[in-house]
């Protein structure tokens, strides 16, 4: 886990002390990043271990890119399984719409991790260029006396409520479950199982397992947060009807957790004085484009760099709140279209079904090329 050089001048931060809130990818992140620029780093976490709860998560080359950027490339091989293809589904009869080829795009690989494994990871890295860690710290970032005082805790976060005030978020009226089954046999690829008002998102993890993801329409209400745990038989019954390939996965389904999905404004105000934030505790998003943690990553890396070098610690928040908060905006919009376009009834979906296994016949890299200026950016430059 090397330092790469010429990413940090060493500059300003040199010396700063940095403090963050948060030990979850976006803050352990940037607890790294801002050590391998020579800041002193304390990082507190609430919790009696650094540590996550069993679930996938997929890294995309953007966000790898600025992992790899810190010293992070033979640890994401190690730990993560590198992804072959994306395949839309049409879950009512279990055929293959179309497949896109994830190895054609540029830079580091695209990959799935268990999230416990990257959470791993990060702290060990961390540990290792000497960031202090205090566990049992349920501290918030106002509280903190760094020369910058990071918030990366997440949804609740009390640092995006000091900068920006309170903001309620309002139910989409969808619900999501979250289970593992073992698969020793799956292939490293994304399937994306659509039909009428649900979808659900199949992927490998390390270990012959195999992450499931299932969101529904429906306005019943249920709590935020993905850490509810609900009957297997709720989530079998939701999707119920569909083909044998999606029901058969279901019925081996043992624990399960749900969690209503909520809209979030993207904050207007994500740094100020000695406070900034970054991740869900500034943009909050929506699971239908993989990007929580890359985007989280990209902000860590972006505010390290931006503040490195720069003798004025105002100007480079107010550079970091520049150059981010734009590309989340343009993130978040792709996902909430993405929500719509997975749950198509009628007509609509046979015109949609049909549009995608053309264009993965005829112009599969066309694909590819719609989404470079997501998985293209490269927040090393």
């Amino acid at each position: 886990m090397t330092n790469r050089p010429d990413i940090f001048s060493g500059g300003s931060n040199r010396g700063r002390r940095i403090c963050i809130a948060g030990g979850g990818i976006g803050g352990l992140t940037a607890a790294l990043a801002f050590a391998r620029s020579g800041s002193r780093v304390e990082l507190f976490e609430q919790a009696p271990a650094i540590t996550e709860v069993g679930a996938g998560i997929q890294i995309t080359p953007n966000g790898a890119r600025g992992l790899e950027a810190l010293g992070l490339a033979e640890a994401l091989d190690a730990h993560g399984i590198r992804s072959e293809r994306v395949e839309p589904m049409d879950a009512v009869t279990g055929k293959r719409i179309t497949q896109f080829d994830l190895t054609q795009l540029d830079g580091p690989a695209y990959r799935f991790f268990h999230r416990a494994d990257l959470i791993a990871l990060l702290s060990e890295a961390c540990t290792a260029a000497g960031v202090e860690v205090h566990l049992n710290a349920r501290v918030e970032a106002e509280a903190l006396d760094g020369d910058l005082n990071i918030g990366a805790e997440g949804l609740r976060s009390t640092t995006r409520a000091v900068l920006n005030g309170a903001a309620e978020p309002f139910f989409t009226g969808q619900v999501a479950w979250r289970a593992i089954i073992d698969q020793p046999d799956a292939d490293p690829v994304a399937r994306i199982w659509m039909a009428p008002r649900r979808h659900m998102v199949t992927y490998p993890l390390p270990g012959g397992r195999l992450n499931i993801v299932a969101v529904q329409e429906r306005q019943q209400w249920a709590a935020e947060g993905w850490n509810h745990a609900d009957n297997a038989g709720n989530l079998r019954h939701a999707f119920r009807n569909l083909s044998g390939r999606v029901t058969g996965l279901l019925d081996r389904v043992d624990d399960v957790r749900l969690w209503g999905l909520f809209r979030h404004p993207v904050a207007d105000v994500w740094a100020k004085g000695k406070l900034a934030i970054l991740g869900d505790a500034a943009h909050p998003t929506l699971p239908f484009l993989a990007q929580g943690a890359n985007l989280a990553i990209e902000d860590a890396f972006v505010l390290a760099r931006c503040c490195d070098g720069a003798a004025d610690l105002d100007a480079a928040l107010a550079q970091y709140q520049a150059l981010r908060r734009p590309r989340v905006v343009r993130a978040i919009e792709a996902a909430n279209g993405n929500a719509a376009k997975y749950h198509l009834d009628g007509l609509p979906r046979r015109v949609a079904h049909t549009g995608l296994k053309t264009l993965g016949l005829v112009a599969p890299s066309a694909f590819l090329g719609r989404m470079d200026w997501l998985y293209g950016h490269d927040v090393t430059r």
